[in-house]
């Protein structure tokens, strides 16, 4: 996928203009609206037409650059994904120390989940409404982006007790979780995630 959700936001107007006769710019600028729409109204809610008509491209021609609905939410969500890991491994980069790696990771992804204009989250964290023949392609997806984080909790100096498994995934059903309960302009996500991770290494 063309990385177009690459710090791509709802407020972000500059891909929508005339791509003129530029096959590969106009895909990109209906990917950008599909990806908003997505965002703003769900799988279920937004479908081909409205994509069409939002892009100015109407009838058959739109299955020119787009193969299917289904096909173009996992293209967006597997690029939203990529986004993330990027962003995460260049917050970890650098950093020696377990407990440092999963704090810097912890606030970048809050980061992600608790930017009110990115595109990212709702492509992550859409799957109630999707087809069952792609859901299970998407946790599978899904499932390799949290590999980043089980590699981080493989190596925390946890007590020999702690079922590994089971706490990363308290760990990211906080962190995915974060939206629904965040309200802006006591903490930042960055200090949000910082006290998280000082929460699951116990300080």
């Amino acid at each position: 996928m063309e990385r177009l959700v690459r710090g791509a936001h709802l407020k972000d107007r500059k891909g929508m203009r005339n791509a003129g006769g530029n096959p590969r710019e106009r895909r990109r600028q209906i990917l950008e609206i599909a990806a908003q729409m997505f965002a703003r109204k769900g799988y279920r809610g937004t479908s081909m037409r409205d994509i069409g008509e939002k892009a100015g491209v109407l009838g058959g021609s739109l299955y020119h650059h787009i193969k299917s609905k289904d096909a173009l939410f996992v293209e967006l969500h597997n690029g939203a994904l990529d986004v993330a890991a990027d962003r995460i491994a260049q917050a970890i980069a650098g950093k020696r120390e377990p407990w440092d790696r999963l704090e810097a990771a912890c606030e970048a992804l809050l980061e992600i989940q608790l930017d009110p204009d990115s595109l990212t989250l709702p492509m992550m964290n859409d799957f109630r409404e999707v087809p069952e023949p792609i859901r299970q392609e998407l946790i599978d997806r899904r499932d390799r982006f949290e590999d980043m984080f089980r590699a981080m909790v493989d190596e925390l100096p946890l007590p020999a007790s702690f079922d590994r498994s089971l706490y990363r995934n308290l760990l990211l059903s906080l962190l995915n979780a974060a939206g629904d309960w965040y309200r802006p302009g006591r903490r930042t996500p960055r200090e949000i995630g910082r006290q998280i991770a000082a929460i699951f290494r116990h300080e």
